[in-house]
């Protein structure tokens, strides 16, 4: 049977026709999508066996228009920026980027384009390599002077020290133990930044990583290289985790957080908000947002999501259905050479696009991610969302800069 002679249909039962629908697509092999828009269905009019029994009735996400300016033109220069996520949340508060270091030439592709007043430093124009001191320094020399009057930010690569990460592997091979330090580059990016910070002495420096930095090796690396900036006459405040779906993010994302200064400020750990469902940011969505294309799933793997229950793994793809009345999981970012994947969405049973993860991260809607679509997700799922960013740096304009 072809796509062209198939036609749903007409029941009361909106589930079951769509079923049947899926089922003969199954066995014939044909083309889903075609199929749906002889129909005239779309992948977003598909629904679960179980949908629309929980909604999310409590208050909206925080916004970055949330936050109020607090300083005004202090620098920052950023590392590892990947495509921004702490900068925007810098710069809702009033800080401004006067440089940023990122080594993936899509990323910096990212940048440019929203921010196209940035010096970016990284593929084509220098490699953007922290590792690199003499390049490093050469390109902030003329920039900066030191001691620096503003804030370092830098979130080395998380992946050596990432739970998620060692999730591909199994429990029995060689690769499952966290490798941290001992991966032969990324490990030591902290140091590498580490001695950026000592060469320019910023007033403030900030270390953002996954959690797993400060528990591998019981802490010694962490505590080596704090020590280091203590050495160097910095108050180093305790490495501090900050959950995301704390602070009105629509997400569970945990990071951590190390804040140096020389100044003898207290920085103050912002007070928690009530945890917002993931359903207040992924209601249908505008027409003609960028990085919304949504995957043509085939249509065996539509048939088993239809039967997933809320927050239930489909097993075979490795994929989660969100529940709309919690905050989504942590989205992934996907391997560095690998496909970006995402979860699948509360009320229609394929996986999320681009725009949305970016929604859920706390991205503005005319914010674009460029390259191809397994590196915009690579890029979203690597961010700080903004507003945990903005959250942070609202306590660091209060606790370092507040006249300014």
């Amino acid at each position: 049977m072809t796509a062209a002679q198939l036609k749903l249909p007409v029941t009361t039962d909106e589930y079951a026709e769509q079923q049947k629908l899926i089922s003969q697509m199954v066995s014939s092999d044909d083309d889903l999508a075609a199929a749906l828009a002889v129909a005239g269905l779309s992948y977003d009019d598909l629904i679960y066996q179980r949908a629309h029994e929980k909604r999310w009735t409590g208050g909206a996400p925080t916004k970055l228009g949330d936050f109020k300016k607090l300083v005004k033109g202090v620098p920052v220069v950023s590392f590892f920026t990947g495509c921004g996520g702490m900068d925007l949340g810098f710069e809702q508060i009033g800080f401004e980027t006067i440089a940023a270091f990122e080594h993936n030439e899509i990323f910096c592709r990212t940048l440019r384009k929203n921010r196209p007043k940035w010096k970016v430093f990284g593929p084509p124009f220098g490699s953007g390599d922290v590792s690199q001191f003499v390049e490093v320094v050469e390109a902030l020399t003329p920039l900066i002077d030191t001691p620096f009057e503003g804030i370092f930010v830098g979130g080395s690569p998380c992946q050596p020290f990432s739970i998620a990460a060692n999730q591909r592997f199994s429990r029995s091979g060689e690769n499952f133990k966290r490798v941290g330090f001992a991966h032969e580059k990324n490990g030591n990016l902290l140091f590498d930044y580490v001695q950026l910070v000592i060469r320019f002495r910023p007033k403030v420096f900030v270390v953002e990583n996954v959690p797993g930095l400060r528990d591998l090796d019981g802490g010694e690396q962490l505590s080596a290289a704090i020590e280091l900036l203590r050495q160097e006459g910095y108050a180093v405040n305790e490495p501090t985790v900050l959950n995301a779906a704390d602070y009105g993010v629509p997400q569970y994302r945990e990071r951590l957080f190390v804040v140096g200064s020389r100044t003898n400020g207290k920085l103050v750990v912002p007070p928690k908000k009530p945890h917002v469902g993931c359903a207040s940011v992924l209601s249908k969505l505008p027409n003609g947002l960028p990085n919304h294309e949504t995957r043509t799933h085939k249509a065996g793997s539509i048939e088993r999501y239809m039967k997933l229950d809320y927050g239930q793994r489909d097993q075979l793809g490795r994929v989660d259905r969100l529940d709309p009345t919690l905050p989504s999981k942590t989205v992934i970012a996907g391997g560095t050479n690998g496909g970006g994947r995402s979860h699948l969405h509360p009320e229609i049973p394929r996986t999320l696009s681009v725009r949305e993860c970016a929604r859920l991260q706390t991205f503005p809607d005319d914010y674009v991610f460029l390259g191809p679509t397994a590196r915009q997700f690579t890029q979203v799922g690597n961010a700080v969302p903004p507003v945990l960013a903005a959250t942070l740096a609202t306590a660091l304009a209060n606790a370092y800069f507040p006249t300014a």
